[in-house]
């Protein structure tokens, strides 16, 4: 590239733009040198020395990104252990390897020197190495969603053939984000509780089982912590019983309107994700059907199988609709909980669990009233743990011997506070 007046009408001498190797240096600037040559008539057209210097900055860091990716997709592959996903891994590697073979064939067209590979590392650091894959793809989906952004301002800077490069490797980022959100699976969060049960046993109609564990717990605990506080304080008087009565009261209530508004919430979510996706499908159909297949791909079936699959599911678009949302985000109409019934269940529960405590002082008071709440309440909570424990696969008595434990420590700690302030 040269820099010349035109329409001369002699040969005159002037300055022209020679890239010396295109070196990158500390400051992240390009030597460049400047040497004087004749121009011939009429051709001292050329473009000024920051554009060039912006140009070929511009397409090291593209080729760099580039390489980058494919050095994390590498190492994500070499942590995978289900071959289909390192399969997947595998092609993102080659596809981000031949992006940053365009950009160096362009760096060195225009006479510049394509850096080192061994300049490139991974990106995301140590959570690369420790984080979940999961995670990571998650990560890594958004990044590659994020380079729209930078891709637009790079088309101000680079001329039209570097375009063309930027253009095509837009599409393939936007297919490599698709491929990422696959991998990283639906996203649908659960309490530790319903995943033991769901994983653990398969039971059916779980969520009224976590609901009523929960409520009993609750209710037991709450109540069983106000009554020793008080019992502590007043040392078993009739307070106790007014006190433990309003405390099963608020708490039933509390869980059952929380049970209520849950279950209502995860319908409305649902509801607003079968409409989001329904949108997507709306507009790019072809898209929507790509990834259905990709996701049976990774459970086992081949290309064509899971094109046969996906083109009978597409023969009904509201079956369609559904298992693009339950493949994508993990969400189920059936798996959602009726909101009444998930209210009358917490409801009912915790009310049974506070009770438990306050039963003695209907019928005595006092230190007798005050070891039968404790001896009650300690006998329930292994109960509790005796139940959850029909349902998952840990022993009943570790799960037993958990809830006393809890139990122990709360009663102790609120019937000593309680006691605390008697004797203040």
């Amino acid at each position: 590239m040269c820099l010349g007046m035109p329409g001369e009408s002699a040969p005159h001498v002037a300055s022209r733009i020679e890239l010396s190797g295109v070196q990158n240096t500390t400051d992240g600037l390009y030597s460049i040198r400047l040497i004087a040559a004749p121009l011939k008539e009429g051709k001292g057209r050329g473009i000024s020395m920051p554009d060039t210097q912006e140009t070929l900055r511009a397409l090291e860091k593209s080729w760099y990104r580039e390489m980058e990716a494919a050095a994390t997709y590498r190492t994500l592959a070499l942590r995978e252990t289900d071959p289909r996903r390192r399969a997947i891994l595998q092609k993102l590697v080659d596809a981000e390897v031949a992006h940053a073979g365009r950009w160096a064939a362009r760096i060195r067209e225009l006479g510049g020197s394509v850096p080192d590979e061994s300049t490139a590392k991974p990106s995301l650091g140590l959570s690369l190495q420790i984080a979940s894959p999961e995670v990571l793809y998650r990560k890594l989906e958004a990044m590659e969603r994020q380079d729209s952004a930078v891709y637009e301002a790079l088309e101000a800077i680079l001329d039209e053939r570097s375009r063309a490069i930027l253009r095509d490797i837009m599409v393939d980022d936007h297919d490599h984000a698709k491929l990422l959100r696959v991998l990283a699976g639906p996203e649908s969060p659960r309490t530790a509780l319903d995943l033991i049960l769901k994983k653990e046993r398969h039971v059916q109609g779980v969520s009224w089982v976590s609901d009523a564990i929960y409520g009993i717990n609750d209710g037991l605990g709450a109540v069983f912590g106000i009554v020793s506080g008080m019992a502590g304080y007043t040392g078993g008087s009739d307070i106790v019983l007014i006190t433990g009565l309003a405390g099963a009261l608020a708490s039933s209530l509390s869980m059952g309107s929380s049970a209520y508004l849950a279950a209502k919430s995860q319908r409305e979510v649902y509801q607003g994700e079968i409409a989001r996706e329904k949108t997507e499908i709306e507009a790019n159909p072809e898209e929507e059907r790509e990834e259905l297949e990709l996701f049976y791909q990774l459970k086992g079936f081949t290309e064509e199988e899971a094109h046969t699959l996906v083109e009978r599911i597409r023969e009904k678009p509201d079956h369609f609709l559904k298992t693009l949302v339950q493949e994508e985000l993990g969400l189920s109409e059936t798996t959602f909980p009726n909101p009444w019934k998930a209210c009358l269940s917490a409801t009912v529960s915790t009310a049974v669990g506070g009770l438990i405590p306050v039963i003695p002082f209907f019928f005595t008071r006092g230190t007798p009233a005050v070891i039968w709440a404790a001896a009650l309440s300690i006998l329930a909570h292994f109960g509790v743990g005796l139940a959850k424990s029909l349902v998952t696969t840990r022993p009943w008595w570790i799960s037993g011997l958990e809830m006393t434990l809890v139990a122990v420590i709360a009663g102790t700690l609120t019937y000593a506070l309680g006691l605390a302030f008697a004797i203040h």
